[in-house]
């Protein structure tokens, strides 16, 4: 029984029920003062508020997928089983491979020419050397005749720390959004690598290439498009990537964008954040090079560095969010050949309902941006 599965919460839901009745039904009959009444009084209570507590944890989990699994809460390593599918064309790259498969949360048929298909894969990064596991969405038209010679524009997108990649499939919802705009005629069919920059666990890196450390900018700006581009029918351009994440994410997707204008034409940073986090869950990421963490902070680099020929897309909220001043700086640093979009919401908090009302348009900025060759 899965941690996000529904029969967990209605199970939750009928024991913290179950037990309050109790309570009120055996409550007079345990109100004598003998160690057996007192001890029976104490066992339901706590019982009781034991179940409760589930169920309001149980919902905020299924909300907002702080944990997506049972070993995701728990902090133990999932190890990836790797399957060969001899009836499907093998992926062209040996830097990526094909562990399973599944189909988008959408309306309508359920053959990939009509709802498209999630494959979930291991990206070994041959320049970082890091391995690390993804879903690449294909939409509908992938796998239809009339665009089996396209290629399709990609977006990279990324979780939160310390978020799970099945967040962006469950809780934010990418795969149906971008169904939807398709359908809506607001964007074109892309392609999204979905994934959690969280590449050595439980460390935060901050998307930083860390000396004798993880090389998670590499990985996520070099490996990742490569493997992909090598596997699916993606252009190599920058202007067929574009990058997207939320909070953590965000940060990443901005930073990414601003570093590597020759791999990704557009970036998105929702409730982005401007500068490296420096705290126990990222340990020393600079090492006393000062040139380093210059480099991890956009504002710095905005006004210290040429600006890329690139387009990025900033979010916030005038009440809720922590961000809003320093977007509006950021906004204000960035200067032609560079352009900058936002969207500012009158209010919203740091979560997956903000985000989820700002998915849609980023994607359709998004798809605005990219080409297909």
């Amino acid at each position: 029984m899965g941690l996000t599965s529904k029969t967990l919460l209605v199970l939750a839901i009928v024991l913290a029920v179950v037990f309050f009745v109790a309570t009120i039904w055996l409550w007079p009959r345990l109100s004598r003062r003998s160690v057996s009444a007192v001890s029976g009084r104490v066992g339901l209570l706590l019982a009781t508020q034991v179940a409760v507590f589930v169920t309001v944890a149980l919902v905020a989990n299924n909300s907002f997928l702080f944990y997506g699994s049972w070993a995701d809460l728990f902090g133990r390593k999932q190890d990836l089983g790797v399957v060969t599918d001899h009836a499907a064309a093998a992926l062209a790259s040996k830097n990526i491979v094909r562990v399973g498969e599944q189909r988008p949360e959408v309306p309508g048929a359920r053959r990939p020419e009509a709802s498209g298909r999630i494959d979930k894969v291991v990206v070994a990064g041959k320049r970082s050397g890091i391995e690390s596991s993804a879903y690449v969405y294909l939409p509908p038209e992938y796998f239809q005749p009339a665009f089996a010679r396209r290629k399709f524009p990609a977006v990279e997108v990324l979780t939160g720390y310390p978020g799970v990649a099945e967040n962006l499939l469950k809780g934010l919802a990418y795969p149906r959004t971008a169904h939807e705009r398709v359908k809506a005629g607001r964007a074109q069919p892309m392609i999204l690598v979905m994934l959690r920059p969280t590449v050595a666990p439980p460390r935060d890196t901050e998307c930083v290439d860390i000396k004798d450390g993880p090389q998670t900018e590499t990985f996520l700006a070099e490996d990742v498009p490569q493997a992909v581009s090598e596997s699916y029918r993606v252009g190599k351009l920058a202007r067929n990537w574009g990058i997207i994440g939320n909070s953590t994410g965000g940060y990443c997707a901005l930073k990414i964008g601003l570093h590597h204008p020759d791999r990704f034409i557009a970036s998105a940073g929702l409730s982005a954040y401007y500068k490296a986090a420096e705290d126990p869950t990222t340990g020393d990421l600079f090492q006393g090079d000062q040139d380093a963490r210059n480099r991890a902070d956009l504002m710095w680099t905005l006004d210290n560095r040429p600006q890329p020929d690139s387009s990025f897309l900033v979010t916030t909220s005038r009440h809720g969010e922590g961000n809003y001043n320093s977007t509006r700086r950021f906004i204000a640093k960035v200067k032609a050949p560079a352009q900058v979009s936002s969207i500012v919401l009158d209010s919203g908090g740091h979560n997956f309902n903000t985000w989820r009302r700002e998915i849609p348009s980023a994607l359709d900025w998004l798809s605005s941006r990219l080409s297909e060759n």
